[in-house]
């Protein structure tokens, strides 16, 4: 049995580390802002590097072995096969998403997402000249199809009950599966009626499932499996976007797979050539290896993470009732409403980091829904989520 990955390190040992957590902010503020994980590296990556290091396996990847190696992995975990032969390996999630947008709409055209929602799905997409267009989640933090479907309309320009022939503008919904921030699980009936009103309304469906191994339905009672978008009645023109690097924390050594339905086949190939030229071999051997030989740490990790969920909900309800955690059903970040939690008027962020030296991502950079909130990271030791709690709650009024 594996030890709990996220107990193995100290802080004295993560403050060695140059990456963006670390480096971000002074040494006395405590960063659970940014999705990296405080975690050893998996002796299996470290292995699968330094094999092709000795080997000098260093120069341009090629052909289709990271979603070779996904397949598998998304059989025995969710009981889907992506479709490897009109796969496109690509250097990461983002690019990914904006060489699809590329293939699917023009300068012009708009996007539809979700929000609160993952930060760059904004920035990436107006600086590829489309415009967004946004469907607010609802109260619950679940996909809302009488916004999407408004939402739909704007984009389009289609105003009745779906299109005719050659009517509306062309338009992407691009959605977070699993949902970040707020860690929302849709389900494959959610997934049916969303794709059924695309459909409708001539826009195509892009998925960033990167979030899809930080799923609990087999830890935790009641939790929402997780649905690969590829899986669901009427996905044939969708196009989803894997990537191992959120699971097993490999940001610095980045790579990604787009694949699509038999509909979209066409356009995966429709991407230049050169779309792969900046992928990292080097990172794509990691990747494979991650889902070739990973379950059992990956396992590990997220039991971890289900205890950390468990922790910081029941320290919060002791300490800063006025703290609503969003109830996850995946992901390994926590979404948390302080509206009425930090004195009137302040912002947020800035008071918390200011008075508590906590770093917690910034909920206003999320979009529509995100004022008010806080985004922590759970991938950390119990004993620096326990130090996170304490000094978020001395920089709150007494209630």
């Amino acid at each position: 049995m594996i030890e709990n990955p996220l107990d193995q390190l100290s802080l004295a040992d993560l403050r060695r580390r140059t990456s963006v957590k670390w480096r971000a902010y002074p040494e006395d503020v405590l960063p659970l802002f940014v999705a990296e994980m405080d975690v050893p590296q998996a002796p299996f990556l470290v292995a699968a590097v330094q094999r092709a290091l000795e080997l000098g396996d260093t120069g341009y990847d090629h052909g289709t072995g990271y979603a070779a190696a996904l397949a598998p992995f998304a059989a025995r975990r969710w009981g889907w096969t992506p479709d490897v032969g009109t796969s496109r390996t690509l250097p990461d999630v983002m690019v990914a998403v904006v060489e699809v947008l590329r293939v699917l709409t023009g300068p012009g055209d708009a996007v539809v997402v979700t929000p609160p929602v993952y930060q760059p799905f904004y920035a990436y997409t107006r600086n590829e000249g489309r415009q967004v267009v946004e469907a607010p989640l609802d109260a619950a933090g679940r996909l809302d199809l009488g916004t999407l479907e408004s939402a739909f309309k704007v984009a389009t320009g289609i105003s009745g009950h779906g299109r005719g022939p050659g009517s509306g503008r062309r338009a992407v919904l691009l959605l977070c599966s699993p949902h970040n921030p707020t860690g929302t699980v849709h389900t494959r009936a959610e997934l049916e009626a969303v794709l059924a009103l695309a459909d409708r309304y001539g826009v195509r469906v892009v998925a960033d499932e990167i979030h899809a191994p930080f799923t609990f339905a087999d830890l935790a009672d009641g939790a929402t499996p997780f649905t690969p978008l590829l899986s669901v009645a009427g996905s044939e023109g969708a196009i989803a976007v894997h990537s191992a690097s959120k699971a097993f924390n490999l940001a610095g050594l980045r790579a990604a797979t787009a694949v699509g339905g038999p509909g979209a086949a066409d356009d995966l190939r429709r991407m230049p050539e050169i779309a792969g030229h900046a992928v990292n071999h080097l990172a794509v051997i990691a990747h494979a290896a991650a889902y070739t030989e990973g379950d059992e740490w990956l396992d590990a990790l997220r039991a971890g993470i289900v205890r950390n969920r468990e922790l910081v909900t029941g320290l919060l309800a002791e300490h800063a009732p006025a703290v609503r955690v969003h109830p996850a059903d995946g992901t390994y970040l926590m979404w948390l409403d302080v509206r009425d939690a930090v004195p009137e008027g302040a912002d947020p962020h800035h008071h918390v980091l200011r008075t508590a030296r906590l770093a917690l991502g910034d909920g206003r950079q999320f979009g529509t829904g995100g004022e008010g909130r806080l985004r922590l990271n759970l991938a950390a030791s119990a004993e620096t989520l326990t130090e996170a709690v304490s000094r978020l709650t001395k920089a709150l009024p007494p209630r």
